[in-house]
């Protein structure tokens, strides 16, 4: 009668002590915690899968780059894994006229989508689409699981659980990892978590030779993994040298650290090298040229264990570094380092970016802002600054890699706001390290007697259990009002505001999701809906390099441009496209080919801004379509104001530079003038806005009124507006339009003999 639930517990588990298994309570209690965790972990990603069509047997992959992934995964689903390479695969309706070279992608993620593809349809059939857009979240809960036991061999089991927990709630790893967004990300961080908890047990003195080795080849296979998906691998090759080459210079070295180094980046970079995009080049680039150099340092303290003379010590040391500095001199004069990534140079110094208008234009590409970090890292930052703290106090091998890890990572992730993703496993890791140190002395209160504890030259006052407990209880607190109700957004938890929005195209790009939207914005979907039943897959459609993807791989038209950014000079061509006047326009893509050039693509939202004394409601940009974008077009084609003259497209007087030629910021928005105006982008966009608001007060329930007038184009004709039926007040005031014009090649020809 009087049976607890601890007795209960105990007596359940003596089944298993019968049979040899010995479980305890606390490991019961950590693992049905982990399960938790990881079902969290998941579930919180796939929420966005309300929106989707699933009646359709159909959900949607996020953002743009996912869509690029797709194709290769089919491909390798229809022809081989490798067909994409060993067939030179090129996709023509991609960057017409040349087509896009897909072999020269990277194959961790459609690879490994392809194979558990293959899998689960044994099982059933699936579309493979919402199959992709799935598979984030699954990976994403396995690298929580992975970072469990990298947290447990850091800090023990509790550090294990706070560190899945962290990661599997972290905002910048939720974006990355939620619903579709099927982007190199996913085998990334996988790849990252698994080689870290791989090469830091091959790392261990405590372990035999064998299981050390084995570790080291497992860290090797993963590295190489990571390599052939994601290119911030560079990354962890820096990080992984420069740990070593600290515990060579704190006399820590060991003589498996030459035997497991050379094992794990011999795999590694073996398997990379055969990678097609990276090739042998791979190995002469300057963020690998630091590999060697600390072999060669790691030669040279295993020599130093023998009992050799100072002075051959010294000659050692000496050609050591005559080697080292000699070969990156010859590297550099022959031109052999020019295979240094590009993104990665601009990590390091990120102020190149500004100086680059196609890389300063992808939000994501940005410098970090403080409002970024702080809605990444919430009131947790307290609990890091405390593990970085404890960290420091005990510098064993493996703390001493965990501080090196989030000083770096926080650094690239300060440089550019997309590698928050990378910086999160390592916010966990020490986040949890610095909740548990925090905690632990409050335990040992409301367990043991305070009035033991004493310092080293008088007792401490006693402090009550009560205390102890109001100071748990606070912890938790702070973690609740991190995870689980944050006050900076009115109550909606951050993991939740950051992954319970639709896809993009579901949302039509539009920054609105959670409950306050009830159902998909189908205005995209509609847009590729009609290409896929009313245009050929022939047809060459021109629009903003963003939506590349989706009009190719949705809408199976041919695209100029995309966001595999494999060619500046076609996006500059865009951007002159859309910023000269309707003749200088399509005589650019005249010398595409009249012929395949048909349509023209334009993505516009517009806003309601006020009403008028009548009553009518203002209408004007909103910003979030091309009516914000158009002023990276500007920047962009102005980078090459020569080669447009040289064509004979504009004369050098009339050529712009960057936006400041189009008009000025005003107190009511952009005030275009003379040559703004006549630009073929706000030509179309104002029709656009036109033939909206013409068509709803039509219908009588609302009068609106645009905040400006323009002229309307000549030889671009509407034959397909999406969202020309949307109330003003569904989507609070916004308005996605998606428009399809045609290029009338005949009347262009008439008046342009």
């Amino acid at each position: 009668m009087g049976e607890t639930l601890r007795d209960r517990l105990g007596n359940g588990l003596s089944g298993f002590n019968r049979f040899g298994i010995h479980v305890s309570h606390g490991t019961i209690l950590a693992y049905a915690a982990l399960i938790l965790i990881l079902f969290v972990a998941f579930t919180i990603r796939i929420l966005p899968l309300r929106w989707e069509n699933l009646a359709m047997g159909t959900a949607y992959l996020n953002e743009f780059d996912p869509y690029y992934q797709l194709s290769i995964t089919q491909h390798m689903i229809n022809n081989g894994l490798l067909s994409p390479y060993t067939e030179h695969w090129i996709n023509t309706m991609k960057w017409f006229p040349d087509g896009l070279d897909m072999s020269t992608s990277l194959p961790s993620l459609p690879m490994t989508a392809a194979v558990l593809y293959s899998i689960a349809s044994v099982f059933g059939q699936i579309d493979l689409m919402t199959f992709c857009s799935i598979l984030p979240a699954f990976i994403a809960a396995v690298s929580c699981f992975i970072l469990y036991f990298v947290g447990k061999d850091m800090g023990g089991r509790a550090v294990g659980l706070f560190s899945a927990l962290f990661l599997a709630l972290a905002p910048s790893y939720l974006q990355r990892s939620s619903l579709g967004f099927f982007d190199t990300e996913i085998p990334g961080v996988l790849g990252l978590v698994l080689f870290i908890f791989l090469f830091m047990r091959s790392m261990d003195g405590n372990r035999s030779l064998r299981a050390s080795l084995l570790y080291a080849v497992g860290a090797g296979l993963s590295l190489a993994y990571f390599i052939a998906g994601w290119g911030a691998a560079y990354y962890i090759i820096g990080l992984v040298s420069l740990f070593i080459l600290v515990l060579v210079l704190l006399k820590r070295y060991q003589p498996r650290m030459l035997v497991n180094y050379s094992i794990i980046f011999g795999i590694a970079l073996m398997i990379g090298t055969k990678v097609p995009y990276l090739g042998l080049s791979y190995l002469t680039s300057g963020a690998i040229l630091p590999v060697g150099a600390v072999f060669i340092a790691l030669i040279i303290a295993e020599l130093l264990r023998n009992n050799i003379s100072i002075k051959n010590k010294l000659v050692m040391i000496v050609g050591a570094l005559v080697i080292i500095v000699g070969a990156f001199i010859a590297l550099w004069l022959t031109g052999t380092l020019s295979s240094l990534a590009g993104k990665f140079v601009t990590v390091l110094n990120p102020f190149i970016r500004a100086s680059s208008p196609l890389i300063d234009s992808v939000a994501e590409q940005r410098i970090t802002a403080w409002g970024n970090l702080y809605i990444e890292l919430g009131i947790t930052i307290l609990f890091f600054l405390v593990g970085l703290y404890f960290t420091l106090r005990n510098p064993t091998n493996r703390n001493i890699f965990l501080l090196l890890f989030a000083g770096t990572s926080l650094y690239f992730a300060s440089s550019m706001v997309r590698l928050l993703v990378l910086f999160a496993p390592a916010f966990a890791m020490i986040a949890a390290i610095g909740i548990i140190s925090t905690t632990r002395p409050f335990f040992k209160l409301l367990k043991g007697d305070p009035r033991k504890l004493a310092k080293s030259k008088r007792r401490m006052p006693r402090v009550s259990k009560e205390f102890s407990g109001v100071a748990v209880l606070l912890i938790f607190m702070l973690l609740v009002s991190s995870f689980a109700f944050s006050p900076q957004t009115g109550g909606t938890p951050r993991a939740v505001s950051n992954a319970y929005t639709p896809t993009a195209i579901s949302s039509s790009s539009l920054p609105i999701g959670g409950a306050g939207l009830n159902a998909p914005v189908t205005t995209w979907l509609d847009t590729v809906q009609w290409l896929n039943q009313n245009a050929r897959s022939t047809d060459v459609t021109v629009s903003w390099w963003d939506y590349g993807n989706w009009l190719s791989d949705l809408g199976n038209v041919t695209t100029l441009a995309d966001n595999t950014t494999v060619n500046s000079t076609k996006i500059a061509d865009l951007g002159f496209f859309f910023m000269g006047n309707e003749n200088q326009s399509l005589a650019l893509m005249s010398q595409y080919g009249q012929d395949r050039v048909k349509y023209v693509v334009v993505y516009e939202v517009l806003a309601i801004t006020g009403q008028t004394a009548t009553g009518s409601l203002v209408v004007a940009p909103a910003g979030f379509g091309d009516e914000g974008k158009w002023v990276w077009m500007a920047r962009i084609s102005g980078q090459e104001p020569n080669r447009f003259v040289d064509k004979g497209l504009i004369s050098a007087s009339d050529m712009w530079h960057n936006e400041t030629s189009f008009g000025q910021s005003g107190q009511t928005g952009f005030q275009w003038n003379d040559l703004g105006l006549n630009s073929t982008i706000e030509m179309v966009l104002f029709s656009m806005q036109s033939l909206y608001v013409a068509n709803i007060n039509s219908q009588g329930t609302y009068t609106l009124e645009l905040d400006h007038a323009a002229s309307t184009p000549t030889y671009l004709r509407p034959i397909k507006i999406s969202g020309i039926d949307i109330d003003p007040q569904t989507y609070g005031g916004l308005i996605p339009l998606v428009g399809i014009y045609e290029i009338d090649w005949d009347a262009y020809n008439a008046a342009n003999p």
